[in-house]
């Protein structure tokens, strides 16, 4: 990748609904070598995809809770319990970490109740889950808007 390629990347991050047109003109290039190298990014796999950006609160998910997560430390049982996070939609993100806790979850649901909810039936229940810790989150203080390229 050039600092051509780097800049596209920067402005796609802060806004993936650019035309062509614009974006070729915010790199200094012409449209056509701009949409070719937008489209070998993603063939690259360098840009994944693009998403709308949604606001929590007006889709009844407002309330988000960060869950630490300890599964037994065995193969077959952290396959299984990464399998089924994949079955639930209240998870939005979720990271296996080195050391303790073992999982990072973040959820997203409607209130303390929906969580409550969903702590006793999914969450506890899964296989190989040995310990369920919750963090509510009051404020969001930093947004993700993307990777710093440079």
């Amino acid at each position: 990748m050039d600092a051509i390629d780097l800049e596209i990347l920067r402005e796609l991050q802060a806004d993936g609904r650019l035309s062509n047109q614009e974006l070729a003109a915010r790199v200094g290039l012409t449209p056509s070598p701009c949409m070719r190298r937008v489209r070998q990014l993603e063939q690259d796999g360098v840009i994944q995809g693009y998403r709308a950006v949604v606001d929590p609160e007006a889709v009844g998910r407002g309330f988000e809770v960060l869950v630490s997560v300890e599964v037994r430390r065995d193969r077959e049982a952290v396959e299984t319990f990464e399998a089924a996070l994949q079955e639930i939609p209240d998870v939005i993100e979720a990271y296996r970490l080195f050391g303790s806790p073992g999982c990072l979850l973040r959820i997203a649901v409607a209130d303390l109740r929906a969580y409550e909810r969903l702590w006793i039936e999914k969450l506890t229940t899964l296989s190989g889950v040995t310990e369920v810790n919750s963090q509510i989150i009051m404020k969001r203080i930093k947004e993700p808007t993307g990777l710093p390229v440079r």
